[in-house]
């Protein structure tokens, strides 16, 4: 079985889950499409009290989904719940402003008709998830299609399968029809095989580039529309003018939040010359305050990472990283309780020719660069194969807003954590994926945007009209 929650605190086996039929599959195609064509005559704002109501679900039932996700990939329960509170946020917004948003728009056009478009369901999607937000990264895709009313089949990660579930159960006790969400404990083969099937018309993914690149070809060689984050590797640029406390207090936070494994965590630090040292010797600091633990205890302040194979992996990037010249500043030493722990590690002396130059660092390492100028900031932070998010930190708010938009990404933050709230888009560029989630674009990303023309009867003698290149 390759679905199975294994407490990453504990290492010990909490559950297996039985991988996906035949049968089952075929259930959710069916069901997807059939409840599609039910929602298709049945207006928008009718779907918003079930969203309405798997908020309310959401919230009452917090701290067991909370204990849920953190049995399954080891966050701090702290962050669990806040993750499901977050999700109730998402369902609320897109039941409160879905309606509105997708009304049709209209357009000023020179012909005779009055020009709309319609924003249209387009059929069932299959939605691929990882572990690092179990529910989170399901509701940014799950309550707009909700609403646009596209039935979606999830594909969740193989170690997160308790909090999938969990899921699931919470759209089916809000009410929501059968097929609005279906669970599978799928393969990569069997995800493939309902992408290729003509009941389904679009892909929803955030993975690893890897993964990316893999259901992507699958989608474009069926002509099926897809949306891919892939993480990235954002860089955290400090200005001379900065404040360096207040710059430090905002790095070791979003370093180490969910032990590092957030795509959009700051993960590459690049601090002008003049704050470089203090900035070390602080972020070093903050880092050796943090506690170790089980993560359902609220004194732990570091929680393990998801698996044995993601520390053995960040492990083997932080070696390989120093075999090529990089420096340890504080960090990479063992951590004596049984889970799956990282010290975090900040790592200096990293050039262009080391082999982890260009890699993500999906944990708590972080990589700290030195430049002398405001261009060498942005130079360095542009490259890069990713392009996900970035903060930038000046006492000037309207000169860090000046470098962020030399920045290559789908986002940047000017003094402030990379949030992530409903109303603003999410996504990326470069190796980082394409496509938006969350806001009106996320909304809108698997929608059909049909155009309707309707005039009162033809004029064949307007020479505006499009339509009298015909009379010829």
């Amino acid at each position: 079985m390759a679905y199975k929650t294994i407490n990453p605190y504990t290492n010990e086996l909490v559950k297996s889950y039985p991988d996906a039929t035949s049968e089952q599959i075929e259930h959710a195609l069916k069901t997807g499409n059939e409840l599609y064509k039910k929602w298709r005559d049945e207006p928008v704002i009718s779907r918003a009290a079930t969203l309405h109501k798997i908020a309310e679900l959401l919230r009452k039932n917090a701290d067991e989904l909370a204990k849920i996700a953190t049995i399954d990939m080891g966050k701090l329960l702290s962050e669990a719940k806040g993750e499901v509170e977050l999700c109730a946020i998402i369902a609320d917004y897109y039941a409160d402003n879905g309606p509105e948003l997708l009304k049709p728009t209209p357009i000023t056009s020179r012909n005779t008709g009055d020009a709309e478009i319609l924003h249209q369901a387009t059929g069932v999607l299959m939605m691929v998830e990882p572990w690092n937000f179990p529910y989170y990264q399901i509701m940014r895709v799950f309550a707009p299609n909700f609403m646009v009313g596209n039935p979606m089949i999830l594909k969740h990660a193989s170690n997160t399968p308790g909090s999938a579930a969990a899921f699931e159960k919470i759209v089916q006790e809000a009410g929501a029809p059968e097929g609005s969400l279906t669970n599978l404990f799928a393969s990569y083969d069997q995800v493939s095989e309902i992408i290729a099937d003509p009941r389904v018309q679009g892909v929803a993914l955030t993975g690893s580039k890897r993964g990316g690149q893999s259901v992507a070809e699958t989608a474009g060689r069926n002509l099926k529309k897809n949306s891919m984050e892939l993480g990235g590797s954002d860089a955290f640029v400090v200005l001379s003018d900065a404040d360096v406390d207040k710059a430090v207090d905002l790095a070791w936070r979003v370093r180490i939040y969910n032990a590092g494994q957030v795509c959009t965590s700051a993960k590459r630090f690049i601090v002008a010359d003049n704050l470089y040292d203090e900035f070390l010797k602080k972020l070093k600091a903050n880092f050796e305050k943090l506690v170790p633990g089980d993560p359902m205890d609220p004194k732990t302040t570091i929680a393990p990472m998801n698996s044995k194979r993601a520390k053995e992996k960040l492990q083997g990037q932080i070696d390989k990283a120093v075999a090529g010249g990089a420096k340890v500043y504080y960090g990479n030493q063992p951590i004596n309780l049984p889970g799956q722990f990282i010290q975090p590690t900040i790592l200096t002396d990293i050039t262009s020719d080391n082999p982890e130059f260009y890699d993500e660092m999906f944990g708590p390492a972080a990589q700290v660069f030195k430049v002398d100028s405001d261009q060498a900031a942005i130079d360095l932070a542009n490259d890069s194969e990713l392009g996900l998010g970035g903060i930038v930190v000046s006492a000037d708010p309207q000169h860090g807003k000046t470098i962020a938009e030399k920045i290559e990404t789908g986002m940047v933050f000017v003094n402030s954590f990379l949030v992530s709230l409903p109303e603003l888009p999410f996504g990326g560029v470069k190796g980082s994926g394409y496509g938006r989630e969350m806001s009106q674009l996320g909304l809108t990303a698997f929608t059909n945007e049909k155009l309707v023309v309707t005039a009162q009867e033809p004029d064949w003698n307007n020479p505006a009209g499009g339509l009298a290149i015909f009379k010829k």
